[in-house]
């Protein structure tokens, strides 16, 4: 894919992912689904796109279900187990892998309680992170959901945003293209997460990152700061 030679330079692969999940709380609440879009050199070499088991007595809330359109016979008939999920996921980042998502932090922080409960959460060691939100944060006022950055850059049509995790990862490869478009500076947020001040680091920080208050200021980007 044009304009990502500078990250192959570093990594043998990336692994662009997203989640749906049962509510808010990371060692709580459950991953209901789990898609990935795995880019090496010479493109996209996997979709991934998964439902998810709940644990016994778990359940889709109403609301969820409202908005992912993600029901609790959808996850009886079609879930695969956790177990197998983080399996999965060993394979898919195993060797020189970035993970990206936009707002990473939520994304990688279930994925930990995930692989803590079910799997290795020892995966995730060493693996460089970066935060698409972080970096549309520092280049765009408000507001800075996926939608805006997918209307911001002209991709309405071409990607959506459903709160499905499948189209929401793809539309994240196509924010992610307009970004590097838009100024090739995306290396330099890898392991630099941008929070906002008044809300603060939402649970508990991921070690390898370093969190920073971030407010949207083009003329100084949180990597100068």
């Amino acid at each position: 894919m044009a304009g990502l030679d500078r990250f192959f330079e570093k990594y043998d692969r990336l692994v662009l992912l997203d989640t749906e999940t049962t509510g808010l709380q990371y060692s709580r609440d459950e991953i209901i689904e789990f898609s990935a879009v795995v880019l090496e050199k010479q493109g996209v070499v996997q979709e991934y796109d998964e439902l998810i088991t709940l644990s016994p007595g778990g359940f889709v809330p109403p609301k969820i279900q409202q908005l992912t359109g993600i029901s609790d016979m959808d996850i009886r008939e079609r879930g695969i187990p956790k177990t197998r999920l983080c399996r999965d996921i060993g394979e898919m980042i195993a060797g020189n892998t970035l993970l990206l998502a936009y707002n990473a932090h939520f994304d990688l922080s279930f994925l930990y309680y995930l692989l803590l409960r079910d799997g290795d959460p020892m995966i995730l060691k060493g693996k460089d992170k970066l935060d698409l939100l972080t970096v549309y944060r520092d280049r765009h006022s408000f507001p800075h959901r996926l939608a805006s950055a997918i209307e911001t850059y002209g991709l309405a049509g071409k990607v959506v945003n459903s709160h499905r995790a499948i189209d929401d990862v793809l539309a994240t490869v196509a924010v992610m293209e307009a970004m590097i478009e838009e100024k090739d500076d995306l290396l330099n947020y890898v392991n630099l997460f941008g929070y906002l001040a008044q809300y603060g680091i939402d649970g508990k920080p991921i070690g390898s990152v370093t969190y920073k208050p971030q407010r949207y200021d083009p003329a100084k980007p949180l990597y100068e700061l």
